[in-house]
């Protein structure tokens, strides 16, 4: 196999001698560019363009501030008064430093068990802290879950955080709010605490702004105040439940009573229309029966009035001719007179035993 490499090569480069010395590779060296020269005329502008690199990248002399952010930028130290907006910015590194704040709604949960869980790292803008422990009226102890909700005035935050520092939350907000729900609930018995809810919350609400819009320069612009929750001692709280249970069946009898009150008064309402509507009928009956007596009277008194001698004489004789028709029937006959008067009106057969027995039964 190497022989016939060999005539392979040999053949190729014109040879045909059959020499057995190794084949003659002829290789070209590749033509290299020379850069020396120019190179040296672009290296200075390079090795700056690769510190201006270095140093952006070190330094980093620039800024992105988001929205809900300002910046504070201190030249030697000192603050510049006017926060730096949302935008792109530049300083001078080592001379200049810019410090970005949140200016975004905070909240701090003030509680015993509600809110634990939640995340409260950086930039969050939620921070929880232990309940607030009072003492009302009393010396009972007693503890306050509340909600705050603040956010740091863009307009001065170099002015608050130089005079406050960056820990500014801890120095503004957590003692006033700490010091007005002990002032305020310290007013109040514990069992008062749950009646007066609404007023304890609206005195918290109040003094807390009140007490924030007194420091300097408006550091805190405060969005709300929320009473979530009012923890009453054991004994406090077993008093309160059984007072409540003797107000219900005290409004329950009431109730009762009330409605005890309502059923006799239908009754007697009932009754009273009863009678009243008796006492119409019977006027009704007793008006019927005058009304009667006094057409019958006035009807007698208008017969009485046209009753004449000879009307009466007329009538006598109409009388006494049917007694003289009866007596052509029965001979026998007696005829009876009324007391005060003449004319016969009554006639019986003697002859009829059995009306004659009736008659005088």
């Amino acid at each position: 196999m190497p022989a016939d490499l060999n005539d392979y090569f040999n053949k190729k480069n014109g040879n045909s001698n059959n020499d057995e010395r190794k084949p003659n590779f002829n290789f070209k060296k590749p033509n290299v560019p020379n850069f020396s020269g120019g190179l040296g005329k672009f290296s200075g502008i390079i090795y700056a363009l690769i510190a201006i690199i270095v140093i952006l990248v070190v330094a980093k002399p620039f800024v992105v501030i988001n929205s809900g952010e300002v910046g504070i930028k201190s030249t030697a130290g000192k603050f510049d008064p006017n926060p730096l907006q949302p935008g792109f910015h530049f300083f001078i590194p080592f001379i200049q430093e810019v410090r970005i704040v949140d200016t975004k709604v905070r909240q701090i949960n003030y509680t015993s068990t509600e809110g634990r869980n939640e995340a409260n790292f950086r930039g969050s803008g939620i921070e929880t802290k232990d309940t607030i422990s009072v003492l009302d009226s009393r010396g009972l102890p007693v503890s306050m879950d509340i909600t705050v909700q603040y956010r740091l005035n863009p307009q001065n935050a170099p002015q608050t955080i130089a005079a406050w520092g960056f820990s500014w939350e801890n120095k503004i907000i957590d003692p006033v709010v700490r010091n007005v729900v002990r002032n305020v609930t310290g007013k109040y018995t514990a069992e008062e605490l749950p009646e007066r809810r609404n007023d304890i919350a609206a005195a918290i609400d109040m003094g807390i702004r009140s007490d924030i819009d007194k420091q300097p320069n408006q550091p805190v612009e405060l969005a709300s105040v929320q009473l979530r929750e009012i923890i009453l001692p054991p004994k406090v709280k077993e008093q309160i439940e059984r007072v409540q249970i003797a107000k219900q069946e005290a409004e329950r009898t009431k109730y009762e009573v009330e409605r005890a009150n309502q059923e006799a008064l239908k009754k007697a309402a009932l009754a009273k229309g009863t009678a009243e509507a008796v006492k119409i009928e019977a006027q009704g009956r007793a008006d019927a029966v005058k009304i009667e007596a006094d057409a019958q009277a006035y009807s007698n008194s208008q017969i009485a009035r046209s009753l004449t001698n000879n009307l009466l004489e007329l009538k006598q004789i109409e009388t006494q001719k049917g007694f003289n028709e009866a007596l052509k029937t029965n001979q026998d006959a007696k005829i009876f007179l009324t007391p005060g008067g003449a004319v016969p009106n009554i006639w019986v057969d003697t002859k009829d035993k059995q009306k004659q027995t009736s008659t005088q039964n």
